[in-house]
């Protein structure tokens, strides 16, 4: 794991640091802390990363906005701070999760065993999902997304309006972040299932999904029975 604490406070990064290090153990690759925002960007831009811990009040600076580019990227982000009152509005951002001051270690470690799990956040705590897009942050309103497709690292969203963008986050990823009106229909899909207009079954033990916009995409044959009984 390559992680990034940005914490403005020495005590509580050293204690992060401390904590991180005993829950990752031989599996930290690297672990870097930042003590303010232009600094953490700049090494978000030039470094490969799994996780940041982030503090939303960095010397009077805005936590939010590093947030706003660090939820675009390939990595999940995991909110460390005192102000509890933001926790919801984090959570629209896209946050893995929210871990409020003071915590323990048993607390951050609850945090990390999310980040490599199929645990999906709790229904419409994710409001937005941001894209990275001619050098700038875009936010995607989630009702805007019919499905997500994998493309190798990346996933491609496609919209309502027929538009399709690319995330920097895996479809894995994504699927812990999207709500649970979405749903993981094949290895390369994540749709809204209120958007599936009806499941078809073709000879061969083929499976599609028409949307309601007409469109067409497979569905997996481990996943047809689980997908057709939510469906309905």
């Amino acid at each position: 794991m390559h992680l990034l604490i940005v914490e403005d406070e020495a005590r509580i990064a050293k204690r992060i640091e401390r904590m991180a290090r005993a829950i990752v153990g031989e599996g930290m690759r690297s672990l870097v802390h930042k003590d303010n925002l232009q600094d953490a960007l700049h090494y978000i831009k030039e470094n490969t990363l799994d996780l940041v811990l982030l503090d939303l009040n960095l010397n009077g600076d805005n936590g939010f906005d590093l947030l706003t580019t660090a939820v675009s990227e390939s990595f999940h982000t995991i909110v460390v701070s005192a102000y509890k009152e933001q926790a919801i509005t984090a959570y629209e951002y896209g946050v893995l999760d929210f871990v409020p001051k003071p915590f323990n270690q048993e607390r951050l470690q609850l945090a990390f065993s999310r980040v490599g799990s199929k645990e999906k956040l709790e229904p419409s705590k994710v409001k937005h999902l941001a894209i990275k897009k001619r050098g700038r942050i875009h936010l995607i309103p989630i009702e805007k997304v019919l499905y997500a497709k994998g493309a190798g690292v990346y996933t491609e969203l496609y919209l309502t309006d027929g538009i399709k963008e690319l995330h920097d986050k895996s479809l894995e990823k994504l699927e812990q972040l999207l709500a649970h009106s979405f749903e993981r229909i094949h290895k390369s899909y994540l749709v809204k299932m209120s958007e599936v207009k009806q499941v078809i079954v073709e000879t061969g033990s083929k499976y599609k999904a028409e949307l309601n916009n007409g469109e067409i995409i497979p569905v997996g044959r481990t996943k047809y029975k689980d997908i057709k009984s939510k469906w309905l």
